[in-house]
């Protein structure tokens, strides 16, 4: 079972208010999943390396209105911001890498200014493998 930690409401350089969604049921999220792996990740890099990784999750989700996790970051992170995520927080672990992506994603998203929501979803018939957020007027 994994511990659950609460989002400070105040959270600074991304925005005002917390707002994060799940979909079904509807309710504000105001907590970290599986916290353990989420602080052993964070702790294996920097504060300058994990604003970086922060910065750039900013600053894709900034001007769209839906975003899958698992399509952000690309299939090859070499020389990106994400690096670090695999080659130092996960130790080269890929499966662990696209973990950890998705749950500094999910704080990012926490962290947004703006209501967030998510899912999981489909295409083509085809379960997404990562969480889809999409923007909504805050409730």
């Amino acid at each position: 079972m994994c511990a659950l930690r609460s989002v400070p409401r105040d959270t600074g350089k991304l925005g005002g208010k917390a707002m994060l969604y799940s979909i079904d049921p509807f309710q504000e999220i105001t907590h970290i999943p599986h916290e353990r792996d989420y602080q052993r990740w964070r702790a294996r890099l920097s504060d300058a390396e994990y604003e970086v990784i922060e910065a750039e999750l900013g600053r894709r989700i900034g001007a769209g209105e839906v975003h899958t996790s698992s399509w952000i970051p690309g299939s090859d992170w070499s020389n990106t911001p994400f690096d670090p995520i695999y080659s130092k927080a996960c130790e080269y672990d890929d499966v662990a890498s696209g973990l950890c992506f998705g749950l500094f994603l999910w704080v990012v998203m926490q962290k947004h200014s703006d209501a967030w929501a998510f899912g999981r979803y489909e295409k083509d018939g085809i379960p997404i493998r990562g969480l889809t957020y999409f923007r909504i007027q805050q409730p």
